[in-house]
Order: C-alpha cells, then sequence, then structure tokens
C-alpha cells in the first residue's frame, strides 16, 4: 500500500519560542515514526524493502524537520537516535563489543561540501592541521561484524539495531573470501572486524542464468539475494550462493597499534582479510569530488552494485576527537547518487484495496531493468498524484529507482505519443465487492471502501495485518495465507489480464474467527474445509511465466496415488503459531485491529497508560474520554477520536470479544515490585552516566510512573547531568531547574521527589 505526506518547512525560531506542538503534528509524528520503523524493519530484517530509498529519505527528513520544530517530541527510540533494523528472532541475538553505527547520508554535492567544510574547520580548531579524508565506494551489501578471538573468527553477526545483531556465523563461514584464522602475527586477544557481505555483477548475472535453467524464478537483485542468502536456515544453501566480502573498519580494537583507516587497511591485508581496490586518501576537497565524478560515470564497471561515496576521516586520533552522535560518528558521510532514470512503457493503471479501504492506483509497466533490479509496477498513490504527473496510458514514461525495490514514475515522454494513449479513470466502485467508493470525510483526497466489515479485498488485508511483525507475528500466515483463508479461488486469471481476484466467502467471514481456528482445529469439518481451499499459480517454463494458471490445493497436500493429501507442513505450522500468538502482548493485540492511525507508538503508549484491554474500554465510555486519551504521551486528538469511533461499531467488538473468548491475552503484566516513586513527574537525561545506558535510564523513569523526555522546557522536573551533557544542561540552569548527577538520580529513583538537592553542588563549574 502506499502512502502519501505533505513537506513542511522548517521555523527559524530560537529553541526557547517554539511552538508547543499540535495536534496534527504530534499525530503526524507518531505516523512518520511507524513508518520509518516498519520500513527499517522490511529492509534490514527481511530483505524485502516497502518503500524507495527516495521515498524512505523524503520522510525522514519530515521527521527531523518536524524534531527540529519541537524538540520535546523526540524520545530515545525515535528513528533519528538509532541505528538500522533489529535482530530477528529466526537467528540467535547476539551483542557486538562496541557499537555499529550508521552513517549520515547526503543527497547533493552542495551537502556534501558543507558537511566536509564543517568537518575540516572543527579539525583545523583542535589540531591545527587539515585531515586527510579516506575515499571509498559505498557497497550496496549487508552489513557484517566479524569477531576473532586469538586469531580465530567465534562469530559473525549482523548489524541489527547497532547494539545487538543476528548471530550468522555459520552462514557467514562458508564464503570462501573470509578466512577462518588470521594469517600472520600481531592481532589482537579480540577484534571486531566489519565489512559488507555481497555478490559480485558478474556473479549475480550468473547466478540467475543457472536459476532460469533451471525452471526457477530469477533473484531480483544482488542486495537482497545476498541478504537472503546469509539468512538461509541451513548453511548448506548458504555455500551454493556466490556471497564475496569487503572488510571496511574495525570495532573492538584493545591492542591494535595501527593509527589511521588506510593503516588499517593494509593491516588488515596482512591478516589475509578482503579489502576493496576501491579507495583513496585524498587531501582536497577538490580531489573528493573528482573521486565521486570517477565513479559516477563508472559505477556500472565495477566488481559490484554501489549506491554511492563514503567519505572518511583517515586518522583515529581526529575520529576519536570529533566523536559521534547518538545515531552516526561525526567523522564519516555517505554521499547517496542521484536516482537513475529509464524508460519504458506504461501498460495500464490498476487499483487495489488496502485494510482501511483505501483504493490506491498502481502502474503496470513493461518491464525494465533498472539500477540492478527488474521493475515492472510502481506506485501512484492517488488520483490527484496521476493527475499531476500528466501521465496517459500507453505513454512511455520516466521511471526513477536508486538501487531499492519500489520506483517512482516521474512523468511522461510526451514527444514520444502516438495518440493511442488515454486516461486513466479512477473506478467509482470497489473493484472487490462493488460498493460505491467515497471519501472517509469530507476534504480528504484518498477515496475509500466503505464496506469494510464485508469487502472482501479488505478482510484479506486486515488478516495479514494482524499476523504481521507489528501485530501477532504469526509467521506462517502471509498474504497469500490470509487470501486462502477469506476468500475463494476467482475466475481463472489468464481470462482477467493475470489478476488474481477473489471470490468470497471463504473459510472465515470475520477476523473475529482467526483464534477459533486453531481451536477447531481438530474438527473434521474444519479439516475438511482447509482440505478444499485453492489457489491460482501461474506455470512457469524455465524460471519465466507463461501467462497460464492451474489451481492448486493451499493448506494440504496434493493427492497421488501413493500419498493422500495431508495438512502441509506450513499448516500445521500456522496453528501451532495461532496457539502462541495468543499470549502477545497488550499494544500488539491493539495493532492487530487495523484501528485507522494507530500503529505500534501509539499502541505502546496506550499500552503503558491502561495496562488492559478492559481498561481502556472503561475509558472510551466516560464523557472526558477524548480528552483523557488525547492527553496520553504519544496518542494526541486525531488517534482518539480514531478509538472512539473504531469501538463504537459493533462488529468491531464483536472482534476484541471473540478474541479473549478463544484465549488471547489483553492484559500485560505489571510488576509491582517496583515503586512508583516518578508519578507525575518529567525526567531528562543529558549526556553520559556509568551506570546507565540511555535506555536503561530512559526505562527506569518509565517503569517508575515517570515521563523521559527528550528536551528541557520549563515542564521539567529534574534533569539528570553526565559528562558532556551540553546544551541542555545550560537550558536547566538558565531555568532554575534541579539538576541531578548519577548518584542523586539513583536515590530519585529509589525514593522519589524527597531526593538530596546536594547532588547538584557541583555540576556546571
Amino acid at each position: 500500500m502506499a502512502y502519501s505526506w505533505q513537506d513542511r518547512g522548517v521555523s527559524s525560531e530560537p529553541e526557547e519560542t517554539q511552538p508547543i506542538p499540535a495536534d496534527a503534528d504530534r499525530e503526524r509524528y507518531g505516523v512518520l515514526v511507524d513508518l520509518i520503523q516498519k520500513y527499517r524493519a522490511a529492509y534490514y530484517n527481511d530483505d524485502a524493502p516497502l518503500a524507495s530509498d527516495a521515498e524512505f529519505d523524503v520522510l525522514y527528513t519530515e521527521l527531523e524537520t518536524l524534531e527540529a520544530l519541537h524538540p520535546e517530541l523526540i524520545t530515545n527510540d525515535s528513528p533519528t537516535q538509532t541505528v538500522g533494523g533489529e535482530a530477528s528472532v529466526a537467528f540467535a541475538a547476539v551483542d557486538h563489543l562496541a557499537r555499529m553505527y550508521s552513517l549520515e547520508d547526503v543527497f547533493s554535492l552542495e551537502e556534501l561540501e558543507a558537511w566536509l567544510r564543517k568537518a575540516e574547520a572543527s579539525v583545523q580548531k583542535q589540531h591545527g592541521l587539515a585531515p586527510k579524508w579516506l575515499t571509498e565506494l559505498k557497497i550496496d551489501g549487508l552489513a557484517v561484524n566479524l569477531l576473532y578471538r586469538d586469531g580465530v573468527l567465534v562469530r559473525a553477526a549482523t548489524r541489527g539495531d547497532g547494539f545487538t545483531g543476528e548471530d550468522i556465523t555459520h552462514n557467514v563461514a562458508t564464503i570462501k573470501d573470509i578466512p577462518q584464522r588470521l594469517h600472520g602475527t600481531g592481532f589482537p586477544a579480540e577484534v571486531e572486524i566489519r565489512g559488507e557481505v555481497f555478490i559480485a555483477s558478474k556473479d549475480f548475472a550468473e547466478l540467475n542464468e543457472k536459476m532460469v535453467a533451471a525452471g526457477k524464478a530469477p533473484f531480483a537483485n544482488p542486495r537482497n539475494s545476498a541478504a537472503g542468502s546469509l539468512r538461509q536456515k541451513d548453511p548448506a544453501e548458504t555455500a551454493k550462493r556466490p556471497l564475496s566480502m569487503y572488510v571496511h573498519g574495525i570495532g573492538a580494537r584493545e591492542g591494535l597499534e595501527t593509527t589511521s583507516q588506510s593503516e588499517t587497511y593494509a593491516q588488515l591485508m596482512e591478516w589475509g582479510m578482503p579489502t576493496s581496490p576501491y579507495f583513496k586518501v585524498l587531501d582536497t576537497l577538490e580531489e573528493v569530488l573528482e573521486f565521486i565524478a570517477h565513479y559516477g560515470e563508472h559505477r556500472h564497471d565495477l566488481i559490484h552494485e554501489i549506491d554511492g561515496i563514503v567519505v572518511k576521516v583517515d586518522d583515529f586520533a581526529t575520529q576519536r576527537a570529533l566523536g559521534n552522535t547518538s545515531r552516526v560518528p561525526r567523522w564519516a558521510v555517505a554521499y547517496k547518487y542521484p536516482p537513475e532514470e529509464v524508460h519504458t512503457k506504461l501498460l495500464d493503471i490498476r487499483v487495489n484495496v488496502g485494510r482501511t479501504g483505501r483504493v490506491t492506483p498502481y502502474a503496470v509497466m513493461e518491464p525494465v531493468k533498472v539500477a540492478g533490479s527488474t521493475v515492472e509496477m510502481a506506485t501512484l498513490h492517488n488520483q490527484d498524484v496521476v493527475k499531476a504527473k500528466g501521465v496517459l496510458i500507453g505513454d512511455v514514461v520516466v521511471l526513477r529507482k536508486a538501487g531499492d525495490v519500489i520506483p517512482e514514475i516521474v512523468g511522461p515522454v510526451v514527444a514520444l505519443r502516438t495518440g493511442d494513449e488515454y486516461e486513466f479513470v479512477m473506478p467509482t466502485h470497489c473493484p472487490s465487492c462493488g460498493t460505491e467508493l467515497a471519501p472517509a470525510k469530507e476534504g480528504d483526497i484518498d477515496i475509500r471502501c466503505p464496506n469494510a466489515k464485508s469487502c472482501p479485498v479488505q478482510l484479506t488485508e486486515r488478516v495479514a495485518h494482524l499476523a504481521g511483525r507489528g501485530g501477532f507475528d504469526i509467521e506462517a500466515l502471509g498474504y497469500e495465507a490470509a487470501a486462502a483463508l477469506t476468500n475463494g479461488a476467482g475466475p481463472d486469471p489468464a481470462e482477467h489480464d493475470g489478476v488474481i481476484a477473489p471470490s468470497g466467502p471463504g473459510v472465515i467471514t470475520s477476523e473475529a474467527q482467526i483464534f477459533q481456528l486453531a481451536e477447531s482445529y481438530p474438527d473434521p469439518a474444519l479439516r475438511e474445509a482447509l482440505a478444499g481451499v485453492t489457489v491460482w499459480r501461474e506455470i512457469r517454463a524455465k524460471g519465466a511465466g507463461t501467462g497460464k494458471f492451474q489451481l492448486v490445493p493451499y493448506f494440504y497436500t496434493k493427492a497421488t496415488a501413493k500419498k493422500p493429501s495431508v495438512p502441509s507442513k506450513t499448516t500445521e505450522k500456522l496453528f501451532k503459531e495461532l496457539d502462541k500468538a495468543m499470549s502477545q502482548p497488550l499494544w500488539r493485540v491493539l495493532v492487530a485491529l487495523s484501528i485507522r492511525h494507530v500503529g505500534p507508538t501509539a499502541s505502546r503508549a496506550l499500552a503503558t497508560r491502561y495496562g488492559t484491554m478492559d481498561a481502556i474500554r472503561t475509558a472510551l465510555k466516560t464523557e472526558d474520554a477524548r480528552e483523557q486519551l488525547a492527553n496520553v504521551d504519544g496518542v494526541g486528538a486525531i488517534i482518539a477520536d480514531a478509538l472512539i469511533e473504531w469501538f463504537a461499531v459493533d462488529w468491531h467488538l464483536e472482534i476484541v470479544d471473540a478474541w479473549a473468548a478463544a484465549g488471547v491475552v489483553m492484559a500485560d503484566a505489571v510488576d509491582e515490585s517496583t515503586p512508583r516513586t516518578l508519578e507525575g513527574l518529567t525526567i531528562v537525561v543529558t549526556g553520559t552516566l556509568p551506570n546507565f545506558s540511555r535506555d536503561e535510564a530512559k526505562e527506569a523513569i518509565i517503569t517508575r510512573g515517570g515521563k523521559a523526555s527528550g528536551s528541557v522546557s520549563k515542564n521539567t522536573s529534574y534533569v539528570v547531568a553526565g559528562e558532556n551533557a551540553g546544551t541542555k544542561l545550560d537550558k536547566a540552569e538558565s531555568l532554575g531547574l534541579k539538576v541531578l548527577d548519577e548518584e542523586g538520580f539513583a536515590r530519585l529513583l529509589a525514593e522519589g521527589p524527597a531526593v538530596e538537592e546536594s547532588s547538584t553542588e557541583n555540576l556546571g563549574e
């Protein structure tokens, strides 16, 4: 499903007079956080991006703009304060010895020049010398951290969230480039070596040729193929993929005596580690720009795909002096090349229906290869976007893509029109159920199908959503399984332009029944119903679609002369997963209900505030329900209205009641042993505390009933200041706020506001 957003300007007001965020800004902030976290998870954990680089970057920039306008909204789990994805449940989680940071991205040469000049000025001020710039290619691969002890590879892990990644040691051991034992001598007792795993362009082409020859579908692009290869459960399967690796850094390095990045590369080569041939140590900005221009022209002549250039301060002492933000190092930057563009023919514009009824047009194009992958579809967001782009069905269009999966149509090539092109007309009735379409409310651009309860596609989308990672996380219930449960197979797609259309009803007619399936699974009637479920699958020949389809059983195996039809392994797994899903925390249940605007951020806030579904429903019945809900930190008026509206619908309440009756736990366990010493207090933690990480301090505050804020204001109760506290401490002192050191913070946690303020005496001196 596509998403739309609006650009916002950045206020130039000083911090003291920044406006309190309006409900619309607060709600937009929550939406942005949820979307960006969802897109990161899809990219880093699932190897299946949901948004283009350009689309993601626009969302991320909008989030930074909102945080600049309203710093009081910033929390420690904001995407601007965190790195990458999180460890997948499919592999064991392991902690890195030293954090793996992301890189700050810039998207124009002007931004890059400004960044380099600022860094250069900072270095000259501290050291009196201009820095040397190690400049190298940004490999389009998967970041991996290798841990060697006494020269022996003992662990390999993905980056994950920067602190914790996935243990992929056995799979990495199959990569020939990576030595199991370091060569030579002089390596530390324990060292983390970091780099990118990728599939070389030539190897990727040969791999796809073999896939097609074997009658299998080719891979979409090298990056996702490499990431997927490293996440194979069987290392023997990983070993079949032509994976390579180039190392580009060191994490934990105690005992390593190299003084620069380039010297470290030479050391890594002596140890037998694979290093990139594409790097130079440069003296000036002009040389960096020449490097960028050269590889921009030759990016398709290289060993591997790239998506930009990385520039690092070469000297380690200077790197340490510049330091890091909470998310990125101040001594390195990634310049991303502009998206690539190609021409292709727009064959059709069709629409799909989302779980909230939103009807979204999308483009169907002649397949074209761009940025390393073959593209044949692109989102068009809504009818106004189609009109604004001026595209006609049959046009040759400009397609823009930057090494990702979801591309963008820029516009038509008007000079190539023949006169046979024609306008797209947005349907007036739902393509799934035939209900007349309309905006949800006056002034909305998007149109929706109002038949939420009975529309076959909306039901399928909601069931797929409730099973997703943000909901109940039911691994065996993907979109195709959801469609198979909720709808009949429909007409032959070959007679409808290859479109697989539902034809309800299915085994279940409401998401209310989803958990009753697990209870009823032994029932012969249910098993008979599941055995009769079929889906359309395209017949393929040599890895390519033939345009012909056949009906195949979905939940059961196909009967043969020797073997009867039985439940598939996936079906057996589905019912085990349904049982496990019933004990998920309350916030996941709230996400799974498909309440408009209610994503993980708002759901966590509601679960923290109320603790049980019954408490939320009770709050909704009070006279001041809207005000009470809107005042929950992270909720706001728009979400409050959405909750009230959703829970006022009878068939929605039937879903909640049915899930509860089936055994879904709708209450979070509360640790009564932790005293609520900080009830009603707002606390800001700034600087470095020896015994608390940022997340640990935030958790300690929240579990004791307080609010952990990211900005200082007159409403702040206490500021906890550690080493390098900076401007937040200055502002706290200017406002006359109570400032605590770590010892005072510990007493505050234990005793509450009766803390001795003598612990603040020496701060700020």
